[in-house]
């Protein structure tokens, strides 16, 4: 390796380092893999008054619906708005060209009310965090 380059920790990524390695993998990404044809996802739940309290935000790209966060207060679980906000996300993918879906989540949060919604696990990272298990999920809608 050159001694002209140096390898430094850096605690908040700049707005330069973000352009330069965002722009980099991307550029990259695209080369290989064709156009992502990127698309935000997002579904707030809200209340009575207009707050939010839930909701699912995803992104599509190359075909595939993944969702990032799916959210929904503690007292209103069970009430089906998380059905709700998953069908109604795997339908808006649907109309945009998504073909899959993937996600992750933890053994503490839901991993059987998405294998009831036809998602099934194609991997997983046991004791992470400790004492729980990473699911890492998949359909194809």
């Amino acid at each position: 390796m050159s001694t002209e380059y140096r390898i430094e920790p850096v605690e908040k990524p700049t707005d330069e380092m973000w352009e330069v390695i965002g722009r980099g993998i991307g550029q990259y990404n695209t080369q290989h893999g064709g156009p992502d044809s990127f698309q935000h996802l997002c579904l707030a739940l809200y209340d009575a008054e207009g707050k939010v309290v839930g909701g699912l935000i995803g992104e599509i790209y190359w075909g595939w619906l993944y969702i990032n966060l799916l959210f929904i207060r503690e007292e209103l679980r069970g009430q089906g708005y998380g059905h709700q906000l998953l069908t109604q996300a795997e339908e808006a993918a649907r109309q945009r060209g998504a073909t899959n879906a993937f996600f992750d989540t933890f053994s503490f949060q839901a991993p059987e009310f998405y294998k009831q919604h036809g998602y099934r696990v194609f991997g997983e990272l046991k004791d992470f965090p400790p004492g729980h298990t990473r699911y890492y999920m998949t359909k194809q809608l």
